[in-house]
């Protein structure tokens, strides 16, 4: 049934690694490799082990433990098939022991290797950043923990807890208390050992008893009297071996998946590509067809939609989305009109007289617009620019608790999010000044460089009397200027692109100041045409979101598939 359905288990959302997880869960119940009655019970074993401690303590090789608690009935967590035994790893285990206290940064230089939680991997010992100890250390240390070839080098402390490695350094090193030694007896394999505490259960029963919250440990006491499914040791080998075939296996296919994602993101970009090099909407509409023909293929995944998204924004700004109409009132005529309004208002003191902008040059327009469109910087479109209210400073006087509109609130995916609100005291002149306002245009002016010069446009406010934050610039356009245009401009990539050249950093902040801002240039179409890109542009990322919501649920699906699939097998 495992291998009839490896396909539905790797392809399901994390499946390799739940594939890994289902092999060595059915290797410690002993359901991967069919039992032998031939094979020398484990029971057997047990007794083998005991011998070989008891002459070990009797040579003075290791020392007599403390006896471990007999294993309850309660305790066991899964039946056994016939021939296995559940035992404690102290009982089966010569030795199980740690590093010591020594700090690396003690040493300059030595003889010794001195490994730490930094050198254990899961495919082996990591020498690329090893430190040494000088010997009179080394000899201290290697007294305590003495590590041999096979012996299991397990993480117990930090941020890898759990993770483990097989030693196969034949050369004396040294160990940080970080790493435990455990050293199987004659009836374990280390090979074997290793399965199991790799596997689900282990790690799960490890986790429950890890101390700690910053940094986790398991304790060698609780090591001692962990619970470990022991099978005949034939079975073992066998049980091991059929393990490696089927990681081997899950690497096959886990490479597959990245050749896959690789030579898909590659079709996906050539084929956008093709997209965005169309010179024409006519052209575009041929290139379209040709796209859209593959969709299945293309759009199954979510950065998938998250790259057409981000075409169709680049179509947009650069006029190919929508055609042209002839009847279409320019984009230069628009700008007058704009200018004259200013200068209306100026003159009957209603906004402030704005500070003239240079002219935009041939040589800084990034590429050609439409006929009909113009580049302006954007200062000369908003009638009013204002940065929000700072919550940080003294206040003065009567004040009344407001919603606070802050970066957070502005969505990645564009538009706003009113999920969590922070609130604000301040006077009612205040809230007069930086209340927020359907139609207005914001723009995330200082924060991480990512998140600088994130943008939306307030279509809807929940609570009346919101206040926008300080290190959000809110523009308003009168009706000469379609809001959610700009807001396109902004986050196209060419957008984007733009705004990263006019970023600002500092070691804690990055920011874009606002005279940098007001001279970026803006692609502006004719008004009608605004309308109708924006009009596009909604129905578009609406098709989208609905790609998205429904590639979610085809992953659900497949994930409880595959979960019910584990179950049953398991």
């Amino acid at each position: 049934m495992l291998l009839s359905n490896l396909e539905l288990l790797a392809t399901a959302p994390g499946g390799v690694t739940k594939l890994r997880e289902l092999i060595l869960t059915l290797a410690v119940q002993g359901k991967l490799v069919p039992q032998d009655p031939a094979d020398e019970p484990a029971s057997v074993l047990l007794q083998k082990i005991r011998a070989e401690k008891d002459r070990l303590i009797a040579e003075g090789k290791i020392k007599k433990n403390k006896p471990l608690a007999a294993i309850a009935e309660e305790e066991k967590p899964f039946d056994l098939p016939v021939g296995w035994e559940w035992v404690r790893l102290g009982s089966v285990a010569k030795k199980i022991t740690d590093g010591t206290h020594h700090s690396p940064a003690s040493f300059s230089s030595g003889d010794f290797k001195y490994l730490s939680a930094k050198n254990i991997k899961t495919w082996g010992i990591d020498l690329s950043d090893v430190t040494y100890v000088p010997t009179a250390v080394h000899d201290e240390i290697y007294a305590r923990c003495d590590p041999e070839v096979g012996d299991i080098l397990f993480i117990k402390d930090g941020a890898t807890t759990g993770i483990l490695t097989i030693n196969t350094l034949a050369e004396p090193f040294s160990l940080l208390s970080s790493v435990g030694v455990i050293k199987p007896s004659c009836g374990l394999t280390s090979e074997w050992l290793a399965r199991v505490m790799r596997s689900p259960y282990f790690y799960s029963a490890m986790r429950a008893e890890m101390t700690g919250v910053a940094i986790t440990r398991v304790t060698l006491s609780k090591l001692h009297v962990a619970l470990l499914p022991l099978p005949p040791l034939a079975e073992q080998s066998r049980i091991v071996t059929r393990v490696e075939a089927l990681m081997r296996l899950c690497d096959a296919l886990e490479a597959k998946g990245q050749l896959e994602a690789t030579q898909h993101a590659q079709l996906l970009s050539t084929l956008l590509g093709t997209l965005t090099a169309s010179a024409t909407p006519d052209e575009l509409a041929d290139n379209w067809q040709r796209v859209a023909q593959h969709f299945d293929l293309l759009l199954d995944r979510p950065e998938a939609i998250d790259a057409l998204e981000q075409t169709l924004l680049q179509l947009a700004v650069r006029g190919l989305l929508v055609p042209q109409d002839p009847a279409d009132e320019p984009a230069s005529v628009l700008l007058q009109k704009i200018r004259a309004e200013k200068d209306r208002l100026i003159t009957e003191g209603k906004i402030k007289k704005d500070k003239p902008l240079p002219p935009v040059t041939d040589e800084e327009k990034p590429f050609e617009l439409p006929v009909g469109w113009e580049w302006v910087r954007f200062g000369v479109l908003p009638f009013s620019t204002s940065i929000g209210l700072d919550r940080g400073r003294d206040q003065q006087g009567d004040y009344f608790a407001f919603p606070y509109f802050k970066m957070n609130n502005i969505a990645n995916s564009g538009g706003v999010t009113y999920a969590v609100m922070a609130r604000v005291n301040a006077t009612k002149e205040e809230l007069e000044k930086f209340k927020l306002k359907v139609g207005d245009f914001l723009f995330n002016t200082r924060n991480s460089r990512e998140l600088v010069g994130k943008t939306c446009v307030i279509d809807h406010i929940p609570e009346e009397n919101t206040i926008f934050n300080n290190n959000i610039l809110v523009s308003r356009f009168h009706g000469k200027i379609e809001a959610n245009f700009v807001d396109i401009w902004f986050r196209s990539p060419l957008g984007q692109t733009r705004l990263d050249q006019i970023k600002s950093a500092t070691t804690n902040v990055c920011a874009i100041y606002q005279g940098n801002l007001f001279e970026f240039l803006c692609p502006i179409p004719p008004l009608a045409e605004q309308s109708r890109i924006v009009t596009r542009i909604t129905q578009l990322r609406r098709l989208c979101a609905d790609l998205r919501q429904r590639l979610a649920e085809r992953e659900a699906v497949q994930a409880r598939l595959a979960e019910a699939l584990v179950q049953q097998v398991a």
